[in-house]
């Protein structure tokens, strides 16, 4: 028999309660990509989900719970397109294409989950009033990197840089394409993504 409490002692959440949870990040994401960071009240997001803003407040603590919930239901996504790419590849140089690639099939299809994203990144603030997602937010994004560096260096295909530094570029690199094709919805991102993959296959390449 299946424990109703989760690993970490939290109690199991059912089917609807999962997918309530779902309707409210997807309608906190209208409302964000829409309005704006600082104009999404809970009322917002809850008249466009067409529900009470108790149900909200039962689900989630507050507005600031509810952006981290959207930023970690959105990474999510990511990385599942992104692992459904690199599975069955074995080099470096194939790992590295396919993560740029794979970011960015998936957000050319979420553009509105890009800017909810963008207008969390600015707005929302920690304990002590920082940005909750600085630089040291990209951690487990520099770390998957530079996973693939340092199998690329073990291997011979690439040559022996810095991989913190590398990554560092790789991940800004990312974004700011993103930003770019947020502000210029003409722009086209497929072959942004293939170019920026060229870089830095070359700037790795033995």
């Amino acid at each position: 028999m299946r424990s109703e409490n989760e690993s970490d002692g939290q109690k199991r959440r059912s089917f609807i309660e999962e997918a309530r949870r779902a309707q409210i990040v997807a309608s906190a994401v209208e409302v964000i990509a829409e309005i704006g960071f600082a104009q999404a009240s809970l009322a917002r997001i809850a008249q466009h989900a067409g529900i009470s803003k108790g149900v909200i407040s039962y689900h989630f603590a507050g507005k600031d719970e509810l952006m981290v919930e959207v930023v970690e239901r959105t990474y999510g996504l990511i990385a599942e397109t992104v692992g459904a790419r690199m599975q069955g590849l074995s080099s470096a140089t194939e790992l590295l294409r396919a993560y740029l690639l794979g970011v960015a099939e998936h957000m050319r299809g979420h553009r509105t989950q890009l800017a909810a994203l963008g207008e969390i990144f600015i707005h929302l603030r920690g304990a002590d009033g920082r940005p909750r997602y600085g630089i040291k937010a990209n951690e487990e994004i520099y770390r998957a990197l530079e996973g693939i560096y340092a199998l690329g260096q073990e291997s011979g295909e690439f040559w022996h840089f810095d991989r913190r530094v590398m990554a560092v570029t790789q991940a800004s690199a990312v974004d700011n394409m993103f930003a770019y094709w947020v502000a210029y919805p003409e722009h086209d991102l497929d072959a942004h993504a293939r170019e920026l993959a060229d870089i830095f296959e070359r700037a790795c390449r033995s």
